[in-house]
């Protein structure tokens, strides 16, 4: 147990009101989750303030509220802590509370648009191969060595990171690689970490819903950087042309990786086929299982880490060689079925573009490329016309469908995305809204070799509609139509 003034280490601190020898015995900063003996943390999010549930937190037995304005009625039972911005707050007491756990395990954080999650889990794959214990944080799971905790975010709250990383170091886990996201950087998620290392892999459209603009969305991942201590390592593309912004004013150890221009971390591919990638990675020829150009950026971002975090370079390609991706990044559907059908979690219009482009590679002849493809409700609207223009332009034939249409009408998120689509290429889509009578149909249109993308759910195993989260999954669909279909 902990007292107030024990974990409010370097958390700034504008006024106080109580005792700060008031005992601890939880935090939450969700009012309902509050028992006796806590700490709560009022933080102004963007649907709610929870400065709101101040008394409704004492009420649940909350003896300190962190604040950033005192509120007009101080209560007797609590001890209250005005601070400059109580997010920030939470996660630096978050960090105190559970004994600074990020000091005691190699926190390694990758962010950017695309390859954050196959990046982090084949990272989390290699370490284990190393015969490390490891700990994973990403958007398809959270693991603990082998032990699952699902995920419901790409990057947990504060409280949740903390508890988590505790439970890695009881488990014995020496690294844990966790996804970053802007939106977790904005919101102060990862203040109070500590971070061995941060990976940048690249930065599209995407998010823009949320930061509105690209320059903010930007700024974002760059905080992640601005905030690395100096015995850390940045590793970032040095093919993307915002990588050398990520280092501006970044205090950790700078690397570089690239496939074309002169780098720490070098590659160039040699073979790049539907059965994997051969790469010349800093003068060594190595067959990967992985599939595409956007693959080789992932793989030599995991050949760079290991590397910075002192691994033997050989022993680490050699590992990496028999490793596969992550779950719904570009899987293979083919059972027993006469064409191919891929399952990628691409939502924007770069990784689509990147995913199509692979695909592109990969035909020998007349081969059609059927794409399914769809945008989340909800979201950022400015990229759904140009994610149809991108699938009619490397598509024979597109179906537009739903793909977690949330609180939004699938259809006029169709109709939307098909503003991107020209006069000539109309005559290539089909709307259909029911995603699995999608998938079906693109099942029946595909003849023998042709290859089948179904794009936006990848690892998902539901569809959000209105509020209610419905069981689906693309690749247990695509399973059951390639097997009525297989004849």
């Amino acid at each position: 147990m902990k007292t107030l003034r024990d974990i409010l280490y370097r958390v700034n601190i504008t006024s106080t009101s109580g005792s700060m020898e008031v005992a601890v015995n939880g935090i939450a900063f969700d009012s309902r989750k509050v028992k006796s003996g806590f700490l709560f943390v009022a933080v102004k999010g963007h649907t709610s303030d929870g400065h709101q549930f101040i008394g409704s937190a004492i009420q649940q037995g909350a003896k300190v509220i962190i604040c950033e304005k005192m509120p007009e009625a101080i209560s007797d039972q609590a001890t209250y802590v005005a601070v400059k911005a109580s997010a920030k707050a939470l996660g630096t007491i978050a960090s105190n509370f559970y004994d600074t756990p990020s000091q005691k395990i190699k926190l390694v954080g990758i962010t950017g648009t695309n390859g954050k999650t196959t990046t982090a889990t084949l990272l989390y794959k290699l370490f284990g191969a190393l015969n490390y214990k490891v700990g994973l944080l990403s958007t398809v799971v959270n693991k603990i060595v082998d032990k699952e905790i699902p995920a419901t975010l790409t990057t947990p709250d504060p409280i949740q990171i903390n508890e988590l990383l505790v439970q890695m170091i009881s488990e014995g886990c020496t690294h844990c690689f966790m996804e970053v996201s802007s939106i977790a950087v904005d919101q102060s998620r990862i203040e109070g970490l500590h971070f061995a290392g941060a990976v940048f892999t690249n930065i599209t459209h995407d998010h823009l819903d949320y930061h509105h603009t690209f320059e903010s969305y930007i700024r974002a991942k760059k905080g992640f950087f601005d905030g690395l201590s100096p015995d850390s390592f940045a590793l970032v593309n040095a093919d993307d042309k915002r990588g050398a912004v990520m280092l501006q004013n970044c205090k950790a150890k700078k690397s570089f990786y690239s496939l074309k221009k002169m780098a720490d971390y070098k590659a160039k591919i040699i073979t790049n086929s539907i059965e994997g990638l051969e790469l010349e990675v800093n003068d060594k020829n190595v067959w990967f299982k992985l599939i595409g150009d956007f693959n080789a950026y992932n793989l030599l971002a995991v050949y760079g880490t290991a590397c910075l975090l002192g691994e033997d370079p050989e022993l680490v390609l050699m590992k990496l060689s028999s490793l596969s991706g992550a779950v719904g990044r570009f899987e293979l559907v083919r059972p027993g079925a006469k064409f191919t059908a891929i399952v990628d979690y691409a939502h924007t219009p770069d990784a689509l573009k990147n995913v199509l482009e692979t695909i592109g590679h990969f035909r020998t002849g007349n081969e059609q490329v059927i794409s399914v493809v769809g945008c989340g409700g909800d979201r950022d609207k400015t990229k759904r016309p140009l994610m149809a223009a991108i699938a009619c332009k490397y598509s024979t034939k597109v179906i537009f469908t739903s793909d977690n249409p949330r609180s939004e009408d699938p259809m006029e998120i169709i109709r939307e995305m098909q503003k991107g689509v020209g006069p000539s290429e109309t005559k290539k889509t089909l709307v259909m809204a029911d995603r699995e009578e999608a998938i079906k149909t693109a099942c029946m249109l595909a003849k023998e070799k042709d290859i089948i993308l179904v794009a936006g759910k990848g690892h998902e195993t539901y569809q959000e509609i209105k509020g209610v989260k419905y069981p689906f999954d693309d690749r247990e669909v695509l399973e059951r139509m390639l097997k009525m279909f297989a004849n």
